[in-house]
């Protein structure tokens, strides 16, 4: 039995069920969690005035640690550059929510993230680095964030770390095109992962849960988990609305070749990848994303247009 998005967009019900229960943990952990997050930031701000600055609780990197660890390419950009797309969509932010018509979204962003893309728009981001837990796996996608779920909670749990938002995932088995790598052959409901020349296997696909800031914990192994400071990125993105799910993050990033097809600045760098907003308190026609690609100047190119 099959079912049809108003967008185009098909799916196995046994998929859908999957994906749900995802969606409904994450809620889980969103709620248990969020409050947790407010309480450290309300912890930080209830620092009496005129505290050594050194016996301040640090959330933000300083200004000029922040640009070193920018990308050479982001010289001259803006966090946030309206290129394509909806020209006019807009975002509404009130205190750390943020709202674009029927899509919100309600837990907290890391320090130092951009702004979200609202659906139909296309913008230039730049992303800082940030401390990221990460899981990765051979299985397909919409399975894997299934799988990947419970190792990150449990991390988090443990370090008794907040839930932000987004939800990283790398889809590493697609090239910047949208097509499969050749670094992976599908077998059933898995990729059967190829050697690279050291013998390490590559993961289909990598999920993450964001460290409000670096402060929080170390980097370094916990069982299935490794943490690590992630590389500051440029990036094209395409804010998107609906269910998540591989076959969406496909038309996006269709829509995103598009565009790059349609200037002479910027060229794809890296892998697929996208950012959900939302737990189940968001129905899914209403659920907020962002499929993204890397990207760094063409060769010869000047300043972003």
């Amino acid at each position: 039995m099959v079912g049809r998005d108003t967008d185009g967009v098909s799916w196995r019900q046994s998929v859908r069920a999957r994906a749900s229960m995802v969606l409904a943990l994450c809620g889980v952990a969103m709620g248990a969690l969020t409050g947790a997050c407010r309480a450290q930031d309300a912890a930080t701000a209830a620092v009496p005035a005129g505290t050594a600055a050194q016996e301040r609780p640090s959330t933000e990197r300083p200004e000029s640690d922040a640009k070193a660890k920018l990308p050479a390419d982001s010289e001259g950009l803006p966090a946030v550059q309206r290129v394509g797309g909806d020209m006019d969509a807009k975002i509404e932010k009130r205190g750390e929510n943020y709202y674009a018509g029927a899509c919100s979204i309600t837990t907290p962003l890391p320090v130092g993230y951009p702004d979200p893309t609202p659906p139909g728009a296309i913008d230039l981001k730049v992303y800082p680095s940030v401390r990221r837990a990460e899981v990765s796996g051979t299985t397909m996608p919409d399975y894997g964030m299934y799988q990947g779920f419970f190792p990150l909670f449990n991390h988090i749990k443990k370090r008794e770390i907040a839930m932000t938002s987004p939800v990283e995932m790398d889809y590493r088995m697609l090239k910047a095109d949208g097509t499969q790598t050749r670094d992976h052959e599908r077998s059933g409901d898995a990729y059967n992962a190829t050697e690279n020349e050291a013998g390490e296997k590559d993961a289909a696909w990598t999920m993450s849960f964001l460290y409000r800031n670096s402060e929080l914990g170390p980097t370094g192994a916990d069982g299935r988990i490794e943490v690590r400071d992630a590389e500051p990125l440029v990036v094209v993105s395409i804010g998107m609305k609906g269910s998540y799910m591989t076959a969406r993050v496909k038309i996006g990033v269709a829509k995103l070749n598009a565009w790059l097809e349609s200037q002479d600045q910027w060229e794809a760098a890296g892998p697929v990848r996208a950012l959900y907003y939302n737990g189940p308190e968001a129905a899914r026609q209403v659920q907020w994303s962002e499929v993204q690609l890397p990207v760094r100047r063409k060769a010869g190119a000047g300043e972003s247009r």
